[in-house]
């Protein structure tokens, strides 16, 4: 008698012996499209990044460089939330000194200004943050830690020589 029997988990066992509830464990095979998420590495994106994701790190030591993650740490949602908060103030600082006579030196900034105050605002944040989503989700890879890193200082800077010109 050889009657395949669907078993828990997706487990298949041919029946070759006398106790179908019992099969050697050599013909036991895996059926369907599930596979152990173990075996692929963590993808760039995934739903688990949303909510319920549980890799924060590397789980070793030398998978740090270049590797994915599903959750992330305060720490990098704080460094995330700086910059953010420096590219709104650099946009509310430049909307303040451009209505006083100043003039925008940046290409960029001044195609976006063209635009108007909403759409330059609009444009700098949408171009920013999706600077960042790349950054954060790349955050194990060392050119993105140097990106995190300039970015933070540059628009510190920025915001900085912004006060100073009060």
């Amino acid at each position: 008698m050889v009657a395949p029997i669907n078993g828990w988990m997706g487990v298949t066992s041919s029946l070759t012996h006398s106790n179908p509830f019992n099969p050697p464990m050599a013909d036991r095979t895996f059926v369907g499209t599930r596979t152990d998420r173990r075996h692929q590495p963590t993808p760039r994106l995934s739903l688990y990044s949303l909510g319920g994701g549980r890799r924060r790190n590397a789980q070793r030591l030398g998978e740090r460089e270049g590797s994915f993650v599903d959750a992330y740490s305060a720490w990098v949602f704080l460094w995330i939330l700086w910059v953010a908060a420096m590219n709104v103030g650099d946009s509310f600082f430049t909307l303040v000194h451009l209505q006083a006579g100043g003039v925008e030196v940046n290409p960029v900034a001044a195609a976006m200004l063209k635009t108007g105050r909403f759409g330059f605002v609009f444009l700098k944040a949408a171009v920013i943050s999706a600077a960042l989503l790349v950054l954060t989700v790349h955050k194990n890879f060392s050119m993105a830690r140097i990106g995190l890193w300039v970015s933070t200082i540059a628009y510190t800077a920025l915001v900085i020589y912004h006060l100073t010109l009060f």
